[in-house]
């Protein structure tokens, strides 16, 4: 290997204090008044800009960037928490904006777990033993309670607050300052409090779902949440009609998968001044 090729080692700030157990790969620097106290692992190039707190067992992947005052690791909020080791587990090329926070597993559990690509921004909070996907946005002072799922490309919008134990699907879409205790299916958008407006049409889109399946996803939300009525026999009469792209099938199983109860539809054409279906377009 040529010298210019060797690996850089990490950068520590003097004022920066890094805990015995901490292992540092190539390239990671660690910021002025950053504080890393625990079994944690770092990945490759990894940035601590500054003020970052790391704490407990840790895992990073390679190329995540860490802003001020993040707080990674920390005990959950859980009165039962009785201080056992709990972990978090995080990929790689995730974006950590400032004060966002990530607590360990419960007593009750084990894990929190972030995949790669995230994006999570200022103030989010991510709550013990919750699951976030890869290339998912977290935005600003959003709050995830215990055990959420956070899917693939999701959009969780600023300030939105998400009860423990509730999934949010794939490229689904949660507005701003929304709220919801029951589960987000994939592609759908939601607004209020877990009320489904229409299909994530533009997030659809961006991720390289063809029109068809678009088309045949706008078709199956409204046999499913058009109305309100019984959603075991709205999947039974989609799964037997023969239009099953593998986008609704991913919806109907979702549906059929929860425990929490999901979202439901509007409860009239034009309420809050908009149709049901008005809101599948907005970027």
């Amino acid at each position: 290997m040529a010298e210019h090729d060797a690996p850089l080692p990490p950068r520590i700030h003097p004022s920066a204090v890094v805990g015995p157990g901490v292992e540092l790969g190539p390239g990671v620097e660690v910021g002025p008044f950053c504080l890393l106290d625990g079994a944690i692992r770092i990945g490759a190039r990894t940035r601590l800009i500054g003020h970052v707190t790391i704490l407990g067992e840790v895992e990073l992947g390679e190329a995540n960037v860490f802003h001020p005052n993040a707080v990674i690791g920390g005990e959950p909020q859980d009165l039962a928490y009785r201080g056992g080791p709990r972990r978090v587990r995080i990929g790689a090329r995730n974006v950590f904006r400032e004060g966002v926070t990530v607590h360990r597993g419960s007593e009750r559990g084990d894990i929190t777990i972030i995949g790669d690509d995230n994006f999570l921004m200022q103030n989010a909070h991510v709550a013990h033993d919750c699951r976030v996907g890869n290339a998912a946005i977290i935005a600003g002072g959003a709050l995830l309670a215990g055990w959420v799922e956070v899917g693939d490309r999701a959009l969780v919008s600023g300030n939105c607050v998400v009860h423990q134990f509730v999934r949010i699907g794939r490229l689904a879409m949660m507005r701003g300052m929304s709220r919801t205790s029951r589960d987000i299916p994939p592609f759908c958008i939601a607004d209020l409090t877990h009320t489904l407006r229409g299909i994530n049409a533009v997030g659809l889109r961006r991720a390289g779902i063809d029109a068809r399946s678009i088309a045949a996803l706008r078709r199956a939300f409204k046999t499913l949440f058009g109305g309100r009525r019984n959603l075991k026999l709205a999947t039974d009469e989609l799964m037997a009609s023969g239009a099953m792209t593998p986008e609704v099938a991913e919806m109907v199983e979702f549906v059929r998968a929860s425990r929490r109860g999901v979202a439901f539809g509007p409860r009239a054409a034009g309420e809050s001044g908009q149709s049901p279906d008005s809101n599948d377009q907005v970027e």
